[in-house]
């Protein structure tokens, strides 16, 4: 069992003990954060004057080196090691001898990984973001093919008043749009370096704080020694986000899944994005959206976790924190994949237009404008509201739409109809009337398309990680 801290024992560790203790396992995930935060402490250590030039040059030769084994392969990191601290110092000093153990003056663990964990998230924030902003890239080509796609929209599952796709989708562009932004919001809190903040005082030694942080391109060093090595709320709050964007994707799934079915026939999933039955020749199921809608839970029980996980500790640093990245890991894989596939089922999926207009037509959608054409002749609303209420029964029972009644049936049930009323319901009027901020007639999408452009083509820098 290789280990770094066996100085004050006097018995080795009992081989369950240490095994459930280990992390090797999850946190050699990040060895290539370990070894970038090694290198910069090395330089800022050889800038103080804590270690030779001759010495560094040495140690960052040798990282370089445990670096690409570990990439070519040539190098297995191997559960003798307790974590991955400890296998990139103990690889380094059989390699270099005593110049390796030089490598760890002036830090812990506690703040080693500390700076690994930020790192890591940090890299996977911008990744993130970026299947992001390629799913909102495909969610606006939609919109724009689809100004002119009259559906029905819904409150309670009940078909409401008539929109477009392009506005429908639109909605979700919205979602997923502040899911980026609250992204940058974590990486900026959380772009600050606890490099230097030792196991929770700090140190004796002269670091350059300041250097290390500007070696990693973070902001600056974290403030505060104890908050720096305890600090997890931006994983707390990365999950958080992770949860929103999945939820995000759920709803949308729950949607295309309903459009995919038989009674709805608004959509139909590419066969790359669907599965079939065993049993059943005819079936086309929407797995791909299933799949998507069941793994939310999965990370929401992340959050949970580490909500839970921190509930209770005390300063500074606890073990417990070791908890916190396995459902980290696994929940950012998860919301990567799902982004991934998602955007690839949507991107190829096709929309039945007509289906959607009929549904929209026999749904009653411009019963509301019905109404506000009376009350534009001089009909109160609420007795407006109640004879369009009985034009819609009379349409039920019969099994036609508004528009199907000819001018003389309208006119039994109000003298106020005239024949310009037909223009006034009919499904495009309705929509493009709307033309307040924010509403689905042409010319309010037309600018909401192109806030939506400027947006799409604006640069993030985090992105350059």
């Amino acid at each position: 069992m290789a280990q770094l801290w066996g100085g004050r024992f006097t018995k080795d560790t009992d081989e369950l003990a240490y095994a459930f203790n280990a992390s090797i396992l999850f946190d050699q995930k990040f060895f290539k954060q370990d070894i970038e935060g090694s290198k910069a402490h090395v330089r800022m250590l050889a800038a103080q004057g804590i270690l030779t030039g001759q010495e560094s040059e040495e140690i960052l030769t040798c990282l370089d080196e445990i670096c690409a084994d570990v990439e070519s392969g040539a190098l297995a990191i191997t559960e003798e090691y307790e974590d991955i601290h400890s296998f990139v110092e103990a690889v380094l000093i059989d390699r270099i001898g005593d110049t390796g153990k030089k490598l760890h003056t002036g830090r812990s663990r506690n703040d080693q990984v500390a700076l690994d964990m930020r790192l890591y998230t940090r890299l996977e924030i911008c990744y993130t973001d970026l299947l992001l902003k390629e799913l909102l890239e495909t969610l606006y080509k939609i919109m724009e093919e689809n100004l002119d796609t009259v559906m029905p929209g819904f409150t309670h599952l009940q078909k409401a008043q008539p929109v477009t796709l392009a506005h429908h989708v639109g909605a979700y562009f919205e979602m997923f749009r502040r899911d980026r932004g609250r992204l940058h919001d974590i990486y900026e809190r959380m772009n600050y370096c606890p490099l230097g903040a030792g196991a929770l005082a700090g140190t004796t030694y002269p670091l350059d704080r300041e250097l290390t942080a500007k070696e990693l391109d973070f902001y600056g060093p974290t403030l505060n020694s104890m908050d720096s090595v305890s600090d997890r709320d931006y994983v707390i709050e990365l999950l958080s986000a992770l949860s929103t964007i999945m939820m995000h994707l759920s709803r949308f799934c729950e949607e295309i899944i309903l459009w995919n079915s038989d009674e709805y026939r608004f959509v139909e999933i590419d066969d790359a994005y669907s599965t079939g039955s065993s049993i059943m020749p005819q079936k086309k199921n929407p797995d791909i959206a299933e799949l998507v809608r069941g793994k939310t839970g999965r990370v929401y029980g992340a959050l949970v976790s580490i909500l839970t996980t921190m509930k209770g500790l005390p300063l500074a640093y606890n073990k417990d924190m070791q908890e916190d990245k396995e459902l980290t890991f696994d929940a950012i894989d998860t919301v990567k994949g799902c982004l991934a596939m998602f955007t690839g089922m949507i991107a190829t999926m096709h929309f039945h237009a007509d289906r959607m207009r009929e549904s929209a037509k026999r749904g009653f959608t411009n019963a509301t404008d019905a109404a506000d054409y009376l009350v534009g002749r001089g009909v109160p609303f609420r007795d407006a509201h109640g004879i369009i209420g009985q034009i819609v029964l009379t349409c039920m029972e019969r099994g036609i739409a508004i528009e199907d009644l000819t001018l003389e049936e309208l006119q039994t049930f109000c003298p106020a109809f005239e024949e310009d009323v037909f223009d006034a319901i009919s499904l495009d009027a309705c929509v493009d009337r709307r033309l307040t901020i924010g509403a689905p007639g042409r010319e309010a999408m037309e600018q909401a398309l192109a806030a939506q452009r400027a947006y799409l083509a604006e640069d993030w820098p985090a992105k350059e990680h």
